[in-house]
């Protein structure tokens, strides 16, 4: 069975936070669309799960670990768990990014 998403449709932004939206939420992968307006940030936080983050639209810098990597559309970046990440839109363009989040085998 296969799920469409038209992500235009869904790509929205709020002036003083950023606009989430829970994609899936399954226990073999998590998929959530966040959108950014210029200068917004989701700080470098830690997580116990592979992780893609795709550049849907826009402009932005991501941090992975100690680096930090300027990044358009239609880039993706993975990854490893447990490995400090986040992003943030440039001061002049919006940002959004679909996060893609599986478990780690054990």
């Amino acid at each position: 069975m296969a799920e469409v998403l038209n992500l235009r449709k869904l790509i929205t932004f709020y002036p003083d936070k950023i606009y989430r939206e829970m994609l899936t939420d399954k226990p073999e992968m998590r998929v959530a669309l966040m959108c950014l307006g210029p200068g917004q940030e989701l700080k470098p936080h830690k997580a116990p799960l592979r992780l893609l983050m795709y550049c849907v639209e826009g402009r932005g810098t991501f941090t992975v670990g100690e680096e930090e990597i300027e990044a358009g559309e239609k880039t993706a970046i993975m990854v490893d768990p447990m490995v400090s990440h986040g992003f943030r839109a440039t001061a002049t363009d919006p940002l959004v990014v679909m996060a893609v989040v599986t478990p780690v085998e054990e």
